[in-house]
């Protein structure tokens, strides 16, 4: 039957449920009294080092989040402090240095009251072992003491401690500090939370803007790269195969102290951007389907320079210096030569940045393999490979040359080629 309701009374189940609740807290309670005076005899009669007193963490409705371990030597006393401050914080007991740290083999409590005078080690060899390790570094560290002198208060707070509490105990002042020192604890936590999420959420903004930096990268080379008639797929066969290149110079070990992760993201994202120059180009040039006249190549050969230019201006403070330096690099130096015959600098062999020699393999070999306004496309792969093998030492680096070389299974895995003299356009 439903319960019926008078002038806000509540019903008689709901009278019955909260009585039954009631009696149900009594007995817990009652029961936990008794194992705590169990705990106490086992902690004097039978010569316990460490024992935890205190209700779970939850219990009757009150809250006991924090833990806080008492090291003293006097076990009078950690009883008497298991009487003032377990009215509020669940206490584990230590009778020595030795024992506190035993019990925080397994444990971690939120806060320690640390007696200062204790045969063995002291509470300032506990505080300097604790300090020492990193696992117990950060836990925060109250001194107990029964000195009243400044000497004693400096050096405790020398030590590293939070504060100190005198003994014996004085409930109210000691609860004050003890309070203030988890509060901060407390309120330091939470703050490592807020900057750790904070710090991930500009990450996550960081990595958001940076992908759409690199897709206006690589729009804005695919349209200098439709401007002569190519597919587009130039920009990313390019950068597929610089990131082939320095894959495989990593796993052989060479040119370790240059390549590192990343010089290796930055030349990759920066690929994109070798013929950024064109843009100054005029079109009658660049879709010219015949062969260029001597003062037509001379002003081609400057879309390197202009690269170099483009970069500095429109993307210098916005980039990292480091990925905007890798940019114009391979910008302007992808068509010198290792023999210095190339241009526009005729630089010659390792003078010639490595990114810049590495985007010259991946340039050549695309502008090969492919097919343009101006010229039929050299296939299968391994004709490519050939063309490029004879400019080792010349044309090419020759370390890289061999690297390059022996990419030809994924070189033709990336053309879709099935087999040799046969692929698909």
């Amino acid at each position: 039957m439903a319960g019926i309701w008078k002038a806000g009374v509540p019903c008689m189940e709901d009278r019955l449920e909260n009585d039954f609740k009631t009696a149900g807290n009594v007995v817990r309670q009652s029961l936990y009294f008794s194992q705590e005076k169990h705990k106490e005899q086992r902690f004097f009669k039978q010569g316990l080092s460490a024992i935890l007193f205190g209700p779970p963490k939850a219990a009757w409705g009150i809250n006991m989040e924090h833990v806080i371990l008492v090291v003293d030597d006097d076990k009078n006393n950690l009883l008497l402090a298991q009487k003032i401050f377990g009215k509020k914080y669940r206490i584990a007991a230590a009778v020595s240095g030795i024992a506190a740290f035993k019990y925080l083999e397994k444990n971690k409590p939120d806060l320690i009251l640390l007696d200062i005078n204790m045969p063995g080690m002291d509470g300032f060899e506990v505080m300097e072992k604790l300090k020492g390790d990193d696992l117990y570094k950060q836990i925060p560290v109250v001194f107990l003491t029964a000195d009243d002198d400044s000497e004693t208060e400096t050096r405790c707070f020398r030590a590293g401690a939070r504060d100190f509490v005198r003994k014996p105990f004085v409930a109210d002042v000691a609860f004050s500090r003890i309070d203030r020192v988890l509060e901060l604890e407390d309120y330091h936590k939470r703050l490592e939370i807020m900057v750790a999420e904070q710090a991930e959420e500009i990450e996550r903004n960081s990595q958001r803007i940076s992908s759409m930096q690199e897709q206006v990268i690589i729009g804005m080379a695919n349209l200098i790269e439709l401007r002569d008639d190519s597919t587009g797929m130039h920009v990313k066969n390019t950068k597929k195969y610089v990131e082939m290149i320095a894959g495989k110079l990593v796993k052989e070990k060479l040119y370790s102290d240059i390549l590192t992760d990343s010089y290796i993201k930055n030349m990759c994202k920066a690929a994109p951007l070798h013929d950024i120059g064109k843009i100054r180009i005029s079109d009658l040039i660049l879709q010219k389907p015949g062969r260029l006249t001597e003062e037509e190549f001379a002003e081609m050969k400057k879309h390197t320079v202009y690269g170099s230019e483009i970069i500095y201006e429109i993307m210098g403070g916005l980039e990292d210096d480091n990925y905007i330096k890798i940019a114009a690099q391979i910008a302007e130096y992808h068509h010198e030569r290792w023999d210095g015959t190339g241009y526009p600098e005729g630089l010659a062999g390792e003078d010639i940045p490595l990114c810049a020699r590495i985007m010259a393999f991946a340039d050549v070999f695309d502008a090969l393999y492919a097919e343009r306004c101006y010229k039929k496309p050299v296939r299968p792969v391994s004709k490519v490979l050939g063309i490029i093998e004879e400019g080792k030492g010349t044309q090419f680096d020759p370390v890289i040359t061999d690297v390059f070389l022996s990419l030809e299974a994924d070189l033709k895995k990336e053309a879709n080629e099935e087999q040799e003299g046969e692929w698909l356009g």
